[in-house]
């Protein structure tokens, strides 16, 4: 019997291994296959995918702020009579609304107001995270943003801060967008608009400032509970700023009744001393 030569062993050798992975690669992917169709059809996976927010942890007295800034290509441009590029002039404007949160929580220092700050062009960058108020924080992150580059992603960033608002554990949600331009970047503002809505059912509100771009584009917050509001050049924009963030979000807190408890009428107060018993 002549001997087998070296290169036929190690031929067969490979050709079985080949074999071997080939069988393994099948297997797995009908495995995969199954998985994905037994998700589909069990009723539990999908309300747990459509289904309602549901928050990391417990949540409590309190409001979480998530700004949303632009900072596409083109906000290098400048709007209306504004000589500066809408990013330097949008980015001072927000600084100086944020600072009235101050006297805000000077008037009241235990409802706690949470503010987080991200940038969207392309992609969303969170700058500074979902926290305790903090002037310096917020300051710092506005002043070191880059330079604007890239597309839009509106609801990328909406959909990014409501996974966030989620984790900060207050009750009350806000997201805030500043944006002078329509989406071109990943999914739909309108598409997330309408999910967030319904699956927070209402507890997420939305707030826009379209910034040097026609307020109708952003029509669709109205079939959300949402409110949009122009800005042709860096006047309109702070005081459409201050329309929502001071006069809406921030004295809706003031006015919710949560900070203080209200005192039954049978309860003694200072100004109402208790009857003596007889």
């Amino acid at each position: 019997m002549r001997d087998v030569p070296m290169t036929s062993h190690s031929a067969l050798a490979r050709g079985q291994h080949g074999r071997a992975l080939l069988l393994w690669l099948l297997a797995a992917t009908m495995s995969c296959s199954s998985r994905s169709e037994d998700n589909r059809s069990d009723p539990a996976s999908q309300q747990a995918a459509e289904g309602k927010y549901t928050p990391a942890g417990d949540e409590g007295l309190g409001a979480s702020v998530a700004i949303l800034l632009d900072n596409s290509g083109s906000m290098e441009h400048a709007a209306g009579s504004d000589t500066r590029p809408k990013y330097q002039v949008a980015r001072e404007a927000l600084e100086e609304v944020l600072a009235t949160t101050d006297s805000f929580v000077a008037k009241q220092p235990d409802f706690p107001i949470n503010v987080g700050l991200y940038q969207f062009s392309s992609d969303v960058r969170q700058l500074v995270p979902l926290q305790r108020y903090s002037r310096d924080a917020l300051r710092r992150a506005l002043e070191g943003m880059p330079k604007p580059r890239g597309g839009t992603a509106i609801g990328l960033a909406m959909d990014s801060a409501r996974a966030d608002l989620y984790r900060a554990g207050a009750i009350r949600k806000y997201i805030l967008v500043i944006t002078d331009g329509e989406n071109t970047e990943g999914p739909s503002p309108q598409d997330i608009a309408r999910e967030i809505d319904r699956r927070s059912e209402g507890a997420v509100r939305l707030y826009f400032v379209a910034f040097d771009v026609d307020a109708d584009t952003f029509g669709f917050l109205r079939d959300v509970h949402g409110e949009v509001l122009g800005a042709s050049d860096g006047v309109a924009l702070r005081a459409s700023l201050d329309t929502i963030y001071r006069g809406k979000i921030l004295a809706e807190a003031m006015d919710a009744g949560e900070t203080l408890p209200v005192p039954r009428a049978d309860t003694p107060t200072s100004t109402s001393p208790a009857k003596k018993k007889p």
